[in-house]
């Protein structure tokens, strides 16, 4: 049997529904109450017979406050990480902007081969009329740094566990060739 135990920050900035993802994956519910994550909160999965039969996956998730107060934090919240999901709001497209200095302190405090994943949330918010939704830049951002770009909605379920799932196998891809 073989056990994979990651340590994945869900980082971003404020407000970007990363609490929402941790406990739409982890528990399968959402909570339409905004509760603003303080530093770091964390919750635990366990995923068996993935990737294949005989293996196990832990995963202790970090959520780290977006609000640049906590920045000084990082550092030590970062520390220790195996993936990241970068989160920004489909519906806030200001808050995309913000991903490359989130990317720049991942680099800087877990690592610059730590795998990562672009995630846009609130998918369920999107439709034809929003016009600063600019799907394609997502895209080539993610294809640029060598990664996968997913939206996801923490309130619909809509392609969470896809995430986490591929930024996974991203972690194990990165430990076998390590």
């Amino acid at each position: 049997m073989t056990l994979y135990v990651f340590k994945v920050l869900i980082i971003g900035p404020g407000a970007v529904g990363k609490t929402s993802l941790l406990h739409r994956f982890v528990e399968d519910n959402f909570s339409f109450r905004y509760k603003l994550t303080i530093g770091a909160d964390f919750l635990s999965k366990v995923i068996q017979e993935y990737p294949k039969p005989g293996s196990t996956i832990k995963m202790q998730i970090w959520d780290i406050g977006g609000q640049e107060r906590y920045k000084f934090l990082r550092s030590s919240f970062f520390d220790g990480a195996n993936g990241a999901l970068i989160v920004f709001d489909l519906s806030r497209w200001r808050t995309f902007e913000e991903i490359d200095e989130w990317l720049s302190d991942l680099y800087e405090y877990a690592g610059d081969d730590v795998p990562f994943a672009l995630i846009g949330n609130k998918a369920d918010l999107i439709n034809s009329k929003n016009e600063l939704y600019e799907r394609e830049s997502a895209q080539v951002f993610a294809k640029k740094e060598n990664t996968f770009y997913i939206e996801t909605s923490a309130k619909t379920g809509e392609k969470v566990e896809d995430a986490f799932l591929n930024l996974a196998e991203l972690m194990i891809k990165n430990i076998r060739s390590n």
